[in-house]
């Protein structure tokens, strides 16, 4: 099996790098934008849980670089295929930031035929979530 790719659109921050990398580097951080989102969420600064559509999923950062990126892998006994997902950050000027996720997945043919365009629309979901939470967030 090969790793498939998936990029999401870029989106622009109107904030600095390090304000946007100081959140998303602690999963603890998310708790307020994802508690009501997800069932069972968890979180400590590395690592989370949460249950999604009856499954649960465990997640764990296993790379931060200030402030580029973080790169979250899936946890023991949390997600039965192998991904590794970034959030990348590319800073503009001190206020304007360009945000992107990228996905690499392990998937089967099969997988990859009925999951594909899913993962490619909830990427995309999930960058624009974050930058609108961000843009529309009170200044620190």
């Amino acid at each position: 099996m090969k790793m498939q790719e998936y990029i999401s659109k870029q989106h622009q921050i109107l904030r600095p790098a390090e304000q946007i990398y100081a959140l998303i580097s602690r999963f603890d951080n998310l708790t307020p934008a994802l508690a009501d989102r997800v069932e069972e969420w968890q979180a400590t600064e590395d690592r989370c849980s949460f249950k999604a559509k009856g499954f649960t999923v465990k997640l764990r950062m296993d790379e931060r670089v200030e402030p580029k990126h973080v790169k979250i892998v899936g946890d023991e006994g949390g997600v039965p295929m192998d991904f590794a997902f970034w959030i990348q950050l590319h800073k503009v000027s001190d206020t304007d930031t360009r945000m992107r996720l990228v996905l690499h997945i392990e998937l089967n043919m099969m997988m990859k035929m009925m999951l594909g365009s899913k993962l490619q629309g909830a990427i995309d979901q999930i960058a624009e979530g974050i930058a609108t939470a961000m843009n529309q967030a009170p200044a620190y």
